[in-house]
């Protein structure tokens, strides 16, 4: 194989190991995941019912915080609609509350408009980090190729997310169809981050002219860290006039491109990464809504439990080898 040509020689780089220095609050915190105390708290229940309506049409019976309470408990768990039904009606039975149970329909109908609360403006400057993934659909066309071994193309969605650097908190998510060019959802991305763009670290897919100039369109002081491409060249005005990008090509010709992605902070970007990891680890890789605007739902759903996680603790390393 390839990859084992000229083994004995190659460089070989030992693996780092780090030690948990917190670990008695990081494992309460890990068992407080799985608490349902944590998810169906006092506020949801004092806000399940919806508030009446002034205008015209039918009275809701379940509030926004209801419905967002129900798909949170089902992503959690990973739990279908109807099992979410039942999880939630003993919920309320085990407690001895008077409260309606959203069906399983309510559940599915609601989500394709559910609006969720938006994060506060802050003034914190976030280093961001930007990658993207791709979520399969689940439905028909995975049995297909299980049962009757279908060659049909397995069908998929992206998932474009930016991650705050120092939190390790989800801040922007999109979804987006798979033949989507990464670069093209910088602006609703930037759009979801209420705080300051200290600085915007992103792959080689993101080497283009928009980039930069959206990033400092939007935040005029922020630091644009992606690499340029291995055919890529400096700009007509890079002698009198030369760009941020120009600024990375001479750095890395003058230094070399391992030696640039250590100066520069681009090794940062492994963090988005494990924050991808941990979304389909915990979560799960895959969409179980059938439309599109579920989906968005199911993601914010999903983008908000992570991030609750990480506020009830999260550990803190210091490196042994």
């Amino acid at each position: 194989m390839p990859f084992k040509a000229n083994a004995d020689r190659r460089q070989h780089i030992p693996k780092q190991r780090f030690r948990a220095t917190n670990w008695a609050e990081y494992d309460t915190a890990l068992r407080g995941r799985g608490s349902l105390t944590v998810w169906f708290t006092d506020a949801a229940i004092a806000a399940w019912k919806a508030e009446p309506r002034t205008t015209r049409g039918g009275q809701p019976r379940y509030s926004e915080l209801a419905i967002s309470t129900a798909l949170t408990l089902r992503t959690v768990f990973r739990l279908a609609l109807r099992q979410t039904e039942g999880l939630i009606g003993s919920i309320i039975a085990l407690l001895g509350l008077d409260l309606p149970v959203p069906d399983h329909t309510t559940l599915s109908r609601r989500a394709e408009t559910l609006e969720l609360p938006q994060p506060q403006p802050g003034t914190r400057p976030v280093h961001l980090l930007v990658d993207s993934t791709g979520l399969r659909l689940c439905g028909p066309g995975e049995w297909l190729v299980e049962k009757h071994g279908s060659r049909t193309r397995r069908s998929w969605r992206k998932l474009h997310v930016g991650v705050d650097a120092d939190t390790g908190r989800i801040v922007a998510a999109e979804l987006t169809a798979r033949d989507v060019d990464d670069a093209s959802q910088l602006g609703p991305l930037l759009d979801q981050v209420t705080d300051p763009i200290a600085s915007f670290t992103a792959d080689g897919a993101y080497d283009q002219d928009g980039v930069y100039c959206e990033v400092a369109a939007r935040h005029p002081d922020s630091t644009v860290i992606v690499p340029p491409r291995s055919s890529a060249v400096p700009s007509a005005t890079a002698e009198t006039a030369p760009t941020k990008r120009d600024k990375h090509l001479r750095d890395i010709a003058r230094h070399g491109r391992r030696s640039w992605q250590k100066a520069s902070g681009y090794n940062w970007r492994a963090l988005v990464e494990a924050d991808i990891a941990r979304f389909k680890r915990v979560i799960g890789g895959g969409l179980h809504s059938r439309t599109d605007g579920r989906r968005a739902t199911e993601v914010a759903i999903a983008v908000r439990a992570l991030n609750r996680m990480l506020e009830l603790g999260r550990p803190e390393y210091v490196r042994i080898t």
